[in-house]
This record gives C-alpha cells, sequence and structure tokens, in this order.
C-alpha cells in the first residue's frame, strides 16, 4: 500500500470557502483547490459549499461545512516558526484580527483555530542541558502572550 500523504480537514459551521480565502491569503506557497458542493443527496442546500480543498505553507487542508455539532479547541494548534521578530509580527497580527490573543505564542484566529507562533530555535533554548539557560528561556516565555524574541534572546543569555 502507498500512502498519499496527510491531508488536515478542518471542520466550519458554513465559513469553510471563506477560511480557506483567508488562510490563502496569509501564507506564502498557497492555493485554492477543489470545491465540492452539496447536491440534491445532501446533507447541506443544494449548491452550498461542502468542502473546500487548499494548501497553505504548502500543507494540504480540506475545509469542511459540516455544521455546528463540533468546535475547534486548544487541544490541537498548528505551529508556525518565525526567522525574526518581523515574520513572527505579520502572522501573529494576521491570525489575531478578529480572533483572540491567548499566551505564551498562541492566537486563536476569528474561525477558533488556535496557532502557536513560535522563533524557530525557542524549543531548543528550553531544553538547553544547561539548566539555568533553559530555566531562564522558559521564565521569559511563560511572561510573554506575543514572543519577543530579543527579550528571549537576553534571558537565554543571561542578560
Amino acid at each position: 500500500m502507498v500512502s498519499k500523504g496527510f491531508t488536515t480537514c478542518l471542520w466550519f459551521d458554513g465559513q469553510a470557502e471563506e477560511a480557506a480565502n483567508h488562510y490563502v491569503s496569509v501564507f506564502k506557497d498557497s492555493k485554492l483547490g477543489r470545491v465540492g458542493r452539496y447536491s440534491e443527496a445532501g446533507p447541506g442546500p443544494v449548491g452550498d459549499v461542502m468542502f473546500v480543498e487548499f494548501e497553505a505553507n504548502g500543507q494540504k487542508f480540506m475545509g469542511l461545512n459540516g455544521g455546528p455539532q463540533f468546535t475547534f479547541n486548544e487541544s490541537i494548534s498548528f505551529q508556525i516558526f518565525c526567522g525574526d521578530q518581523d515574520e513572527l509580527d505579520y502572522y501573529w497580527s494576521r491570525l489575531s484580527e478578529g480572533g483572540a490573543e491567548v499566551a505564551c505564542g498562541w492566537v486563536k484566529d476569528k474561525y477558533g483555530v488556535s496557532w502557536q507562533v513560535v522563533p524557530d530555535g525557542l524549543q531548543e533554548r528550553i531544553s538547553d542541558p544547561d539548566p539555568e539557560k533553559a530555566k531562564r528561556t522558559t521564565e521569559a516565555m511563560l511572561s510573554m502572550v506575543k514572543f519577543d524574541i530579543a527579550a528571549l534572546n537576553r534571558a537565554y543569555a543571561g542578560e
């Protein structure tokens, strides 16, 4: 058996096409794909969007208009690793617009999807073999909502 990889399915209550267009506008290397519509077979109104396929940052997604039964929660999130503060600020502002800033680099977008906007190398720093470096970096991280890369670097360096 040959796997064709993974596609993440995101369950929406009528906003799948709007969300797909939003994510494609936020992320580089993104594009819209097929749009499937409900037929006479249902369960939605004929012609309404059932699903929309899209890629964001090269990752495959399908937005499904499944109804109000299920909603997003923080137990599933997407991590975006950023090379510098400008990139981090860009994703933070675009994804928090109409949503909510949470804590420790987490943001919930206007559709309820959780994102972690994280500087490259943070995980290595909070798990550094030097326990003092790891402790300082972790304490700095836990005090932040949106990450300040310069402040994290200072904490790691002991400044």
